[in-house]
């Protein structure tokens, strides 16, 4: 199947959302404001939706999905952890932050990606 310039749109944009929504999950270890302006259980709709979009459209490649798979369950419960204790330790919040950090390269070499897409529609 021949994928078009909207398809790749389509793909690109999910995951740049499914990664907003990680680092807003993280965000939640960091900011009580984070945790209150957002209420969890929207925030866990939306990245629960997104992640079954991305798990079914990623089905062609195995070894991807697995790998977002992954990727996705480490973060969860790296934040679980953290929410679940009210605080995390030092280790956890250097953990944290490297996933902020990589979540963020990702979305934003992800968002140049989705504005060149577009552009090409």
């Amino acid at each position: 199947m021949a994928t078009t310039t909207k398809d790749q749109t389509e793909i690109t944009a999910a995951l740049v959302r499914l990664y907003v929504f990680l680092a807003q999950y993280l965000d939640r270890c960091f900011d009580e404001a984070a945790r209150k302006s957002y209420p969890d259980s929207e925030l866990q709709a939306h990245l629960t939706e997104t992640r079954r979009q991305l798990m079914d459209i990623l089905s062609v490649n195995p070894v991807v999905k697995k790998k977002l798979g992954e990727e996705c369950d480490r973060i969860l419960a790296l934040g679980a952890s953290c929410l679940k204790s009210g605080a995390a330790d030092p280790k956890s919040l250097d953990a944290i932050q490297a996933e902020r950090t990589v979540l963020k390269s990702k979305t934003l070499a992800l968002s140049d990606l989705v504005a060149v897409f577009r552009a090409l529609e």
